[in-house]
C-alpha cells in the first residue's frame, strides 16, 4: 500500500511546494493504473490536478494551460482548460471526477465542488470521446497483430480497410459528406495506398480533424512495422485491457450511472486481460460484446446532446470566487 501523504514529503515532489504557479491547486488524484485499481507492484505513480491559476495569467501578456513534471509523471491543469476539456467529454479528464475517494491526494471547496457537479459535464458527446477512442485503439491492437503474420500486400490491404471503417466514423462525426466524396484505394500501379476527394465548401477546421485523424492511424500503423515482439507483448495486453475498461466506463456514463473511474466490480477481468490470460482472439471477442452493450447504451441513453454550458459557466465562476485574482 503506497503511503502518498509520506511520498509527497519526498525532495521528488518538493516542486508542489515550491512552485508559486501552483500555489492554489484546489484538486489532486491518484490517476492512471492506481485511479482504475488495475495497479501491481511494478505500477508507476501518475497524478493529475486541477489549479487555479495565478492573477497574471488573467491580467498579464501570458496564458496558463498546464503544469506537468515529467520525472514524477505528474499533470496539473489551470482550471480553464480543464473545464473546456470536460465539456468535450475527454475521457482523461472526466475520468479524474470519478475516482475513489481513496485516490484522493487533495481536494479543496471548489475542488469538491466540481467534484459533486460531474453530472454537468456528462452530454452524449461520451458517444464520440469514449467510443471512438475505444475503437480506434482496437483497430490499432488489430494492426499490431496482423504485422507479425501478414505479407506486405495483404498489409496494405488491411490498413486499407481500416482506413475506410473511419471514413463511416467521419459521416456520423464531422459535418456531412457523400458517400465516395473521400476514396481510399490501392493502386494497381504502385500497389500503394492513394485517395481521391471531392469536397466542396466544407470546413476548413472539420477537414483538419479528418486529416489528423487518418494520419494518426497511417504513423501508428508504420511505427508498428518496427516494433518488437517480445518488448511489446506486455504493452499490447495493458493496450487491450484499456480498451475494455474504456467501453465499460462510457457505456455506464451514458446509461445515467456517472463516472466510475476504479472498476472494482471488472477488476479480476481487466487485470487477466493485463496480464495475458486471454488469447487475442478471445479478446477481439470479449470487445465485440462490450461494444455492443455501449453502442445500445449510446441508443438509449437519456444524456443530452451537449453540456449544460450556462450552468457549467457559473460553476466556474463560482470557483473563481473562491480565490482572489
Amino acid at each position: 500500500m503506497i503511503d502518498i501523504a509520506k511520498k509527497l514529503e519526498t525532495a521528488e515532489y518538493g516542486f508542489l511546494k515550491s512552485n508559486p504557479d501552483l500555489e492554489n491547486v484546489i484538486y489532486l488524484v491518484l490517476s492512471g493504473s492506481h485511479g482504475y485499481g488495475t495497479n501491481n507492484e511494478n505500477s508507476d505513480i501518475d497524478m493529475r490536478g486541477v489549479l487555479v491559476e495565478q492573477p497574471q495569467y488573467f491580467y498579464g501578456l501570458n496564458s496558463f494551460e498546464q503544469f506537468e513534471d515529467l520525472p514524477t509523471d505528474t499533470v496539473i491543469y489551470g482550471l480553464k482548460k480543464y473545464i473546456k476539456l470536460l465539456i468535450d467529454a475527454n475521457p482523461n479528464a472526466l475520468e479524474l471526477l470519478g475516482v475513489d475517494e481513496s485516490s484522493i491526494v487533495k481536494t479543496t471547496g471548489a475542488g469538491q465542488m466540481l467534484r459533486d457537479n460531474a453530472d454537468l459535464f456528462l452530454s452524449k458527446r461520451v458517444i464520440n470521446s469514449f467510443g471512438n477512442y475505444a475503437t480506434a485503439q482496437l483497430r490499432r491492437l488489430q494492426n499490431a497483430l496482423c504485422h507479425d503474420s501478414l505479407e506486405e500486400q495483404e498489409k496494405t490491404k488491411h490498413l486499407q480497410n481500416t482506413l475506410n471503417a473511419q471514413l463511416a466514423h467521419f459521416r456520423k462525426t464531422y459535418t456531412n459528406f457523400e458517400e465516395g466524396a473521400i476514396e481510399i484505394y490501392t493502386s494497381q500501379e504502385t500497389g500503394k495506398l492513394h485517395f481521391n476527394i471531392d469536397l466542396k465548401d466544407y470546413p476548413v477546421n472539420e477537414f483538419v480533424g479528418i486529416y489528423s485523424e487518418i494520419s494518426n492511424i497511417v504513423r501508428t500503423y508504420n511505427r508498428l512495422n518496427h516494433r518488437n515482439n517480445k518488448k511489446d507483448e506486455a504493452h499490447l495486453y495493458k493496450h487491450a485491457m484499456h480498451l475494455i475498461r474504456l467501453l465499460i466506463t462510457g457505456t455506464d456514463i451514458l446509461a445515467g450511472k456517472g463516472i466510475i473511474t476504479k472498476r472494482t466490480k471488472e477488476h479480476e477481468l481487466l487485470m487477466d486481460l493485463r496480464n495475458g490470460n486471454y488469447r487475442f482472439d478471445e479478446i477481439f471477442k470479449l470487445t465485440d460484446e462490450y461494444q455492443a452493450a455501449f453502442e445500445k447504451a449510446a441508443a438509449e441513453t437519456r444524456l443530452e446532446q451537449k453540456p449544460y454550458l450556462e450552468k457549467v459557466e457559473r460553476l466556474m465562476i463560482e470557483a473563481y470566487g473562491m480565490y482572489r485574482l
